[in-house]
C-alpha cells in the first residue's frame, strides 16, 4: 500500500507539472486544451492528497485513507467502463486497468485491517 501511496504522489506531481503529456501518455490527445488541462490538474492534486494523505498518516489514519482511495479508484472503474464506446478500447482498458488494480490493492488493505 505504501508503495501505492508513493505512485499516486509522482503521478500526481507528473500530471500537475505537464497536464499535455499526461493525457498525449493516456491516448486522450495532445492538442492544447485549457479545460481538459485544469481537470488533469484536479486530479493531480487528488492523486497527490489520496498519497501523501496515506503516507504521512499514522496507522489508525491509514485505515482511513485506504479506505479514501478504494472508494476513489473504484468509482474510477465505474467511470472508464461508463466511457468504453467512446474512447478506443486500448485507452479504457488501460484506465479501467490501472483503477481496477489500484482498486484491488486497496480492498486488499481494507480487508486485511477489518480481520485484525
Amino acid at each position: 500500500m505504501t508503495n501505492l501511496a508513493r505512485g499516486r504522489v509522482a503521478l500526481g506531481l507528473a500530471a500537475l507539472a505537464a497536464p499535455k503529456l499526461t493525457v498525449k501518455l493516456m491516448g486522450l490527445g495532445g492538442a492544447a486544451d485549457p479545460g481538459r488541462d485544469l481537470v488533469v490538474r484536479m486530479f493531480a492534486a487528488r492523486e497527490i492528497a489520496l498519497g501523501a494523505g496515506y503516507l504521512l498518516a499514522d496507522d489508525s489514519a491509514r485505515r482511513v485513507w485506504a479506505r479514501l482511495g478504494l472508494a476513489v479508484d473504484s468509482l474510477d472503474v465505474v467511470s472508464g467502463l461508463k466511457t468504453r464506446g467512446a474512447l478506443p478500447l486500448w485507452v479504457t482498458a488501460g484506465a479501467v486497468g490501472v483503477a481496477g488494480g489500484a482498486a484491488g490493492i486497496g480492498a486488499a488493505k481494507v480487508a486485511s485491517d477489518i480481520v485484525r
